[in-house]
């Protein structure tokens, strides 16, 4: 049976960046109590240092938290994939995550929800993927399914644990949109390679709802995939954000040209795709404000423009 999340103690770790940024926002309108786990010294009662690189993290600064979000991870399309970069993708997931999960089993906290990724599916091509498919292969994937395992300590102690697998967040203020549109604004837009590699989006205001209802939901567990309902092709994308921002799209970005720019991230970032559908959340209740890639462009593009 779910419950009220109201006056909960929910402790963030990432809570800077862009999913991390809006939930913050939005548990706090919501009358909860935030506690940051943070790097640098804490400036304040709501938050908590932590040094994940040395496995730094007191258990007993989690004692009276309802669950913790843990939301660490150096952003894969960051730069070109270099081997000290891959390591770094792994470092910054795979250690926190470690020390995360050890702290929540230590501490008793009940709920653990870790981000992860759609890319643990690999190349799914025009295959529909759900929370019951298997790992694909590649770098993402293995990454997905080690980064996974690190919260399993806490599973193990009794928490409720949450895999959120995010797709592709689609927001007004900053992520894919915000190096996407400047390109399509000049008319540069296009479809990349085959264009047929599918793109699991998600509105940035679904996928806070979706933390905010695995939070509240307490037959919730495992992996949940964070999509929308009807992940699109990239030819799909293109033309749908080019209507939104009533742009041309007559580009075609050829995948010998991206393998050249980016290395091995063109591939497995931009070429392959993963034809994932949110089953255990539509499963378990949830209503997405967003189900069609047109609906979750308009609420991006256009909050934007405002």
């Amino acid at each position: 049976m779910s419950q009220s999340t109201a006056g909960r103690v929910i402790a963030i770790a990432g809570s800077s960046g862009l999913i991390g940024s809006a939930l913050v926002s939005a548990l706090r309108a919501a009358d909860h109590r935030v506690v940051r786990i943070v790097r640098r010294a804490p400036s304040n009662g709501d938050e908590l240092h932590w040094n994940p690189d040395s496995g730094e993290f007191d258990p007993a600064g989690l004692e009276g938290v309802d669950a913790v979000i843990n939301l660490c991870g150096v952003n894969v399309g960051e730069k070109r994939w270099s081997g000290a970069f891959k390591q770094s993708l792994r470092d910054s997931r795979i250690g926190p995550t470690d020390v995360i999960s050890a702290a929540v089993a230590d501490a008793g906290v009940p709920v653990l929800i870790n981000a992860s990724a759609v890319g643990y599916y690999g190349d799914t091509r025009g295959r529909v993927v759900d929370e019951t498919a298997s790992a694909g292969t590649g770098f993402l994937a293995r990454l997905c399914v080690d980064w996974e395992s690190a919260a399993l300590t806490a599973e193990d102690a009794g928490a409720r644990v949450v895999l959120a697998r995010s797709g592709l967040v689609l927001s007004p203020g900053g992520g894919v949109l915000a190096r996407l549109r400047p390109l399509f604004n000049l008319g540069l837009g296009g479809r990349i390679g085959s264009g047929r590699q599918y793109m699991p989006w998600i509105s940035l205001e679904d996928e806070i709802r979706g933390l905010l209802f695995a939070i509240n939901n307490d037959h919730l567990s495992g992996p949940v995939n964070f999509t929308g309902p009807a992940p699109v092709t990239n030819s799909e994308f293109t033309a749908a954000l080019g209507r939104a921002l009533n742009r041309p799209t007559p580009m075609l970005v050829p995948g010998f040209a991206l393998r050249t720019l980016l290395g091995e991230f063109a591939d497995e970032g931009l070429l392959d795709g993963q034809r994932a559908i949110p089953a255990a959340l539509e499963r378990a209740g949830f209503l997405f404000h967003h189900n069609t890639i047109g609906e979750a462009l308009a609420y991006a593009t256009t909050s934007a423009q405002g």
